[in-house]
């Protein structure tokens, strides 16, 4: 298979990892800080395990819905997350997103890895989204 467009983004977030991970995998804490677009998450539940699934629903301004979900590949508390990530309506279309934390003094080193995108332009689209999701964890520990 032809390699296909990825993304790396780093981020310094003022929060240990383990603050990190919760609020990257609570439903609860997730409808608190995760708005790329001016969407607000609607839905959100995790089997936080290796097998399990997560499932988010995020609503744009314009009523517009976002329905995505994937498969947990890895998970290592407080370090890592794999999983798979697929919009309802383009499920042909599977990623695959590589979540990491470094713990950094009282802060955490976060790495996202989205790899295998279908083309150049859902990277550059998920590029803006995901700047935007790691703008609002960012603030949400400020």
């Amino acid at each position: 298979m032809p390699d296909r467009p990825s993304l790396t983004l780093q981020r310094h977030i003022n929060a240990r990892p383990a603050k990190v991970f919760s609020a990257w995998t609570d439903p609860q804490q997730i409808v608190k800080w995760l708005h790329p677009g001016g969407c607000n998450v609607v839905h959100a539940e995790m089997e936080l395990r290796a097998g399990g699934r997560f499932h988010m629903i995020m609503r744009a301004p314009d009523g517009e819905e976002h329905d995505v979900s994937g498969v947990f590949r890895e998970v290592a508390m407080n370090e890592k997350l794999v999983y798979t990530w697929a919009y309802r309506s383009t499920p042909e279309r599977e990623s695959i997103v590589t979540f990491m934390l470094k713990a950094d003094g009282d802060g955490t080193w976060l790495t996202l890895k989205h790899e295998q995108f279908f083309d150049e332009a859902a990277r550059d689209a998920h590029r803006g989204g995901w700047t935007e999701a790691l703008d609002g964890l960012e603030h949400y520990f400020s």
